[in-house]
């Protein structure tokens, strides 16, 4: 039975509604996740079959309007969900993660009217499912090199390109997409079935193996002048929604850090080891103080940076120093735990291989360590130390 490390008692700061939605989702996780994870992640495939059960429970668009089906709650609750997503797998939580703050956030944001009432509900409902594009096979860190591009024509545009790494691609039914106008970047909603547009999944992965990932290949799609987003212009559109990711992933990957530790913890009170359990040994010991350490310090982290953002007061970067310090934390707490399990870490009897290979990717995505380090000296600095 799952006990979350609360060490400096951050249940208290809690309101009941953050501890419910955490509680729903934590039961969720242990009924509906671990259950088959280790199998779609052996199998390479995505547990389809929880969209729906996820939108039932409202994980979908967690901090939307209820006008449009969303729950309209606060940010420290979809904090909270994320992480006992993720605790459960990284590639779930990055499928929330995905429909909720890069193509429902979007659309709400920069849409119009009739494309908020369109989509919004379906994909709160898990009716419908969306990706997000804007990385592409020469453009990653740096977005504003993309080549794939929008040409205005009677009744709308023609888009030409590919994107890459894209998650939930191939099981889109929408796909937000950020492309060049007249040299600008602009936000188009692409429908799954458009004469041109494909969407390969990308296989052969040794990390985040229970999600989808794709390519998006454009050729000549038309997009109908109500398909692009009319609320923004330029990288502010696709940077504002990676901020929000970067917020969901800042909290998931506690969530790991926790189930490595809580594996741990109770693996070294179990195994024995020249007749005494290994928590008993002075270097194992040193290991599962500094894992307690690190997620309380990232929890607490996460719980202010929330606070933050509810006041409208959080900046990108405030969001970096989350997202760096905890996916760096993660990692590492997932691969001492493999060494605190010793040979059996390697087995899928126990969760922590798998954490080990996701945060492998969850570290880079949505901006890199080296990336969000370059960001935040460049605030505190003034200084950019990007490539001219």
């Amino acid at each position: 039975m799952f006990q979350h490390p609360d060490y400096y008692q951050l249940d208290e700061l809690l309101s009941d509604e953050e501890k419910l939605v955490r509680q729903t989702v934590r039961d969720f996780v242990d009924n509906e996740i671990l259950p088959i994870i280790e199998h779609n992640a052996r199998e390479g495939t995505f547990p389809l079959h929880l969209v729906k059960k996820m939108a039932e429970i409202g994980l979908f668009g967690i901090t939307l309007p209820q006008e449009y089906g969303c729950a309209g709650m606060n940010y420290t609750c979809y904090g909270l969900a994320m992480q006992e997503l993720e605790r459960g797998d990284s590639g779930i939580r990055s499928f929330a993660s995905v429909q909720s703050s890069l193509v429902m956030y979007p659309i709400y944001t920069y849409g119009s009217e009739e494309q908020k009432r369109k989509w919004l509900p379906k994909l709160a409902a898990g009716d419908a499912i969306g990706c997000f594009g804007l990385t592409e096979p020469d453009a990653g860190s740096n977005p504003a090199s993309m080549t794939t591009n929008a040409k205005k024509v009677d009744g709308g545009f023609i888009l030409n390109g590919a994107k890459m790494w894209i998650t939930n691609g191939t099981l889109a039914d929408v796909a937000v997409v950020w492309a060049k106008l007249d040299g600008v970047v602009r936000g188009f909603l692409v429908e799954k079935g458009m004469k041109g547009f494909t969407a390969p999944e990308m296989k052969g992965k040794h990390s985040l193996r229970a999600s989808v990932t794709s390519e998006l290949v454009f050729q000549d799609v038309f997009l109908p002048e109500e398909n692009i987003l009319p609320g923004v212009e330029g990288l502010r559109g696709p940077l504002s929604c990676l901020t929000q990711a970067r917020y969901g992933i800042a909290w998931g990957v506690v969530g790991a850090a926790m189930a490595c530790y809580d594996s741990s913890l109770n693996y070294a009170k179990s195994r024995i080891a020249f007749g005494k359990p290994i928590a008993g040994f002075q270097l194992i010991q040193d290991k599962l103080v500094w894992m307690l350490n690190e997620i309380t310090k990232a929890q607490l982290l996460c719980w202010r940076l929330g606070k933050i953002k509810e006041q409208n007061t959080l900046r990108p970067q405030h969001v970096s120093l989350a997202k760096r310090n905890n996916c760096e934390m993660a990692l590492t707490i997932a691969r001492m735990s493999r060494e605190i399990h010793g040979a059996n870490g390697i087995l899928d009897e126990y969760p922590v291989m798998r954490h080990a290979a996701n945060l492998e990717s969850v570290k880079t995505y949505e901006g890199t360590h080296e990336m969000h380090t370059l960001i935040i000296g460049q605030d505190i600095t003034g200084i950019g130390a990007f490539a001219p």
